[in-house]
């Protein structure tokens, strides 16, 4: 089971294994107030596509395709999330964008259910 956070939220027993999933690491967030496992910053959008979307609900729709477009070429980082997945059974990724519905967290879980 996957899950999506804000990484700026506190950490909970529920969250299980926590997977910061952003290129960048989150503005004035400490490494052990984000409490992660990982960072899988190579499972980011691009900087380039980061840059362009600049999180602007109106290019949603373009940036979802594009980012899948990407993620289809790291696959060897999508495997590894499934080992994750696998063996830990509940995956949180967490994330720093202030929107919760526009962001790579929500692709990258909708992409890992579909494929």
């Amino acid at each position: 089971m996957i899950k999506i956070k804000r990484a700026y939220v506190n950490a909970d027993k529920n969250d299980g294994y926590r997977i910061l999933i952003d290129r960048l690491w989150p503005r004035g967030l400490s490494k052990d107030k984000a409490k992660t496992d990982i960072w899988l910053k190579e499972i980011a959008p691009s900087n380039e596509l980061r840059k362009w979307f600049s999180h602007d609900p109106v290019k949603w729709n373009e940036f979802r395709r594009k980012y899948e477009a990407e993620l289809n070429n790291k696959l060897v980082y999508i495997q590894e999330i499934r080992k994750i997945e696998k063996k830990e059974k509940l995956v949180t990724f967490l994330y720093s964008a202030k929107d919760e519905e526009h962001n790579n967290a929500v692709v990258l879980k909708n992409f890992l259910q579909k494929s």
